[in-house]
């Protein structure tokens, strides 16, 4: 994963992976996670970087179905489940190019 140090720490620690996003956060990590998201059937609202409260809850409600702590926070445990369940799902109306 490729990770912009602008954007603070990595979630998973280190200096690779994806930085922690909650409400609030705007960039293009809360769009990727908006697009992961929206691909899986939970909707956020749109696609325009900006982690809002429709964000929150599409983050809550897909670690509730993932069994993780559903802290409406997307950190380690969640890009990782993210990331490995949008793999192979092919291309989506939601698709980022």
């Amino acid at each position: 994963m490729h990770f912009d140090k602008r954007f603070g720490r990595a979630a998973c620690g280190g200096s690779a992976g994806y930085p922690l996003i909650k409400q609030g956060s705007i960039s293009t990590y809360v769009l990727i996670a908006q697009d992961d998201l929206n691909t899986l059937g939970f909707r956020t609202g749109g696609l325009d970087g900006i982690f809002g409260s429709r964000t929150r809850e599409a983050v809550r409600n897909y670690q509730r179905s993932r069994g993780l702590s559903a802290d409406g926070i997307v950190g380690c445990n969640t890009w990782r489940s993210l990331q490995e369940d949008v793999v192979g799902t092919g291309r989506t109306s939601t698709t980022i190019d």
